[in-house]
Order: structure tokens, then C-alpha cells, then sequence
């Protein structure tokens, strides 16, 4: 039987299925994304979809095991879609699989970082804890380096190799972010994630809820120095991935500057008042998420205009 490529219509209602669910489930990447033009857009969209779908096994309620296992399936797809064709995706009737095929096809995009999320995954259901921050940067550039890595494949870059490790300390800078949201909803589910040589440094603990037991867990000493000291650091890792927007065209830099800009925001909002991140999670209100990313929009587009024209400024 031979393999029928999808038409032009399967793949656009494939791409339709993935704008959506990053509309519907990317409460603050929805917002840069929404700034690139439409074949990026798509292309992100489909590169989205994927990472959320694994990113849910890894937060769902399936006992380990059975995550364990789906993950498995799940890095399996992604190297079959690497090595398949076109014909070979449509075969598996996933509109997700089908859109990032056809977009790995337009773009050059390293499907192969999904492996490394897939790897950050397995960690969370395992329940690792880290040492050192040597451990938690691996971690870190695991879950999030490679979605920067992956957007980085549709966005382009004339300094590829550069570009790469500046999405990647973006992508560790957006991590320890939503590490420092998530404490008490980690601790909550018995994820520990901030570095036992900084909990000693500090004096605390974060002790989980015994298995089988209901509850936020524990959270004991002078935690909120530890989340301005954390907050600190990933200050600094902001300040090395934003040196990746000047080596983007300018709609895919007020892309990511939108992204990044959300995140950069909550952190200073979380570093302000740690009591308050470490009650529950914060977020920000869509307003203030809508005029970052209308600032990354036009601050960018005024910069790109001033670029082309030096002969105008003083």
C-alpha cells in the first residue's frame, strides 16, 4: 500500500489545530507568537504544540510508569518524524505530528531537542532533585534551552552556532522563572527544584507532603532571601539571552522580546514580594502582558527603521 502525502487542505487544518492550542493552553508565549508573520507563526505554533503534549504527560495524573512509558512513545514519533516523510506523518493521523513535518520542512528546525525535553520530563517524573545549580542549568537548558533552541530553528539567525547559546541562556533565564512561580505548587506535587547548596546556604528547607499524604508540603527558614538570591541569578541569565534579539530580524526579535519580556516582568514582580510568589502562584494580568508585547512591537520596528535610515538620526 503506498503512502498518500497530506493535501493542502489537511495541512493547513493541521496548522489550524495547533494555532489553537497554543491560543487556548500559551497563557504568555501566545502573546509573542501572535507578533510573527504567518508562516512563522504556524511553524510555531505546530513546534508548540508538540512540547505542550509532552510537557502534559510529564504534569499528568498517569502513575510514573505509565508517564514513563508515554514519554517513551512520544521520543519515538520524533525520531520517526525526523527520518519520515510526509507521507509517513499523515499516515499517523495527528494533526501535531503532520504541521511540524511540514514545518520542520520550511524551516530548519532540530527536531532532535525534543529528545532533550523528553529527558527534562523523565527527570520530573523520576522526582530528581539537584545538588548544585551545575545540575539544576542542566536541567533547565533540558526543558525550556530547548524550546529556545527549537525556536530558534524557525526564526533563523545569520550567526546560527551564536544564536544557539543565547536562546539557550534565554531559555534558562524563563525556566528559573517559572521555578521561582511554581515553589509551593512544586512542593505541593513533590518536586523540589531549587539547589540543596543554596537551601543550606540560606538556612531552609522544602520538605513535600509524605507519599500518600495531602498537603503543600512544608516550607521552613528565610525562604524569601532565597528566592531574591535565585531571582538575582536569573537576572543574569536574562542579560545574556536578550543579546540574541539583535541577531534576529525584527519580527522574530519583538517575538521573542515579547516572550521574554512577560517572563522578565513576572520574575521582578516575584523578586518584589517573594512572600506573596511563595503563597501561590502569580501571574500577570493579560493588560500588562498585551502592553509588553505591543512595546517589543514597536520599540523594535522603531529601531529596525532607524537601522535602515542612519542618514535621519542626529
Amino acid at each position: 500500500m503506498t503512502l498518500s502525502a497530506p493535501n493542502a487542505a489537511d495541512i493547513s487544518a493541521a496548522y489550524r489545530r495547533c494555532e489553537t492550542i497554543t491560543r487556548q493552553q500559551a497563557k504568555n508565549f501566545a502573546y509573542g507568537i501572535a507578533l510573527l508573520p504567518g508562516d512563522k507563526r504556524r511553524a510555531l505554533s505546530a513546534v508548540y504544540a508538540l512540547a505542550r503534549r509532552i510537557d502534559d504527560i510529564g504534569d499528568g495524573t498517569l502513575p510514573a510508569p505509565d508517564k514513563l512509558a508515554a514519554l517513551a512513545e512520544a521520543r519515538a514519533a520524533v525520531t520517526t518524524l525526523a527520518a519520515g516523510s510526509a507521507a509517513d506523518a499523515a499516515a499517523t493521523g495527528d494533526p501535531v505530528l503532520i504541521a511540524l513535518h511540514d514545518a520542520a520542512s520550511r524551516f530548519h528546525i532540530p527536531l532532535a531537542a525534543f529528545g532533550e525535553l523528553i529527558d527534562g520530563c523523565e527527570a520530573d517524573v523520576r522526582g530528581d532533585r539537584y545538588d548544585t545549580f551545575s545540575q539544576l542549568e542542566h536541567y533547565c537548558r533540558c526543558v525550556a534551552g530547548s524550546i529556545g533552541r527549537l525556536s530558534l530553528g524557525v526564526f533563523g539567525s545569520q550567526d546560527q552556532q551564536a544564536a544557539e547559546q543565547l536562546a539557550d541562556a534565554l531559555g534558562i533565564a524563563l525556566q528559573l522563572t517559572n521555578i521561582l512561580r511554581d515553589v509551593r505548587e512544586d512542593l505541593g506535587n513533590g518536586r523540589v527544584y531549587l539547589p540543596a547548596e543554596d537551601l543550606a546556604r540560606f538556612g531552609c528547607a522544602l520538605i513535600p507532603p509524605a507519599p500518600g499524604e495531602l498537603g503543600e508540603g512544608k516550607i521552613d527558614g528565610p525562604v524569601p532571601d532565597l528566592v531574591r538570591f535565585e531571582a538575582e541569578r536569573a537576572r543574569g541569565w536574562y542579560g545574556i539571552g536578550m543579546q540574541l534579539l539583535p541577531m534576529l530580524d525584527w519580527r522574530s526579535a519583538a517575538c521573542t522580546g515579547a516572550m521574554a519580556g512577560i517572563y522578565r516582568r513576572l520574575l521582578e514582580h516575584i523578586a518584589a514580594s517573594p512572600p506573596q510568589a511563595l503563597a501561590g502562584r502569580m501571574s500577570l494580568p493579560g493588560r500588562e502582558k498585551a502592553l509588553i508585547a505591543v512595546a517589543a512591537l514597536t520599540g523594535l520596528s522603531t529601531r529596525r527603521f532607524n537601522r535602515r535610515t542612519p542618514e535621519v538620526l542626529p
